[in-house]
């Protein structure tokens, strides 16, 4: 298995040969969103039940990434692709604090805590 190569319903963007398994990316930004707000962007809490609750091509066991595997991601970015928007922050399931989780930038790679009701993207993933 190569990272680029379709499996497991998306995109492996991650392998790790020792303990036998890669990660997969959906092949594109849910779609969906938080109440009253533009299509794609979710808050924290929602970002996490929106990747929970998605099934693509029979597989429901996706999530939302922890910090690295979303810097993971933003390093296979132009081999995953699809990404609605780099300027924009994609969340991670990492907090930070209480009232923050991790984000990152994937125009510049940029790593920072957010307020979880800021709007941001997310890329669902799972492991293959």
């Amino acid at each position: 298995m190569d990272i680029g190569e379709e499996h497991g319903g998306g995109i492996v963007f991650f392998v790790n040969e020792k303990e036998g398994h890669a990660l997969v990316a959906a092949k594109e930004d849910l779609r969906y969103h938080s109440s009253n707000c533009a299509e794609g962007r979710f808050v924290w809490d929602d970002a996490k039940a929106a990747c929970h609750d998605f099934v693509s091509n029979g597989y429901r066991d996706w999530f939302l990434p922890n910090k690295e595997q979303l810097n993971q991601l933003y390093l296979q970015k132009d081999v995953v692709g699809c990404f609605a928007d780099y300027s924009t922050g994609y969340w991670s399931s990492s907090e930070s604090n209480v009232a923050n989780a991790w984000l990152q930038i994937f125009m510049s790679g940029f790593q920072s805590h957010g307020y979880k009701k800021y709007l941001n993207r997310i890329r669902a993933i799972r492991v293959y």
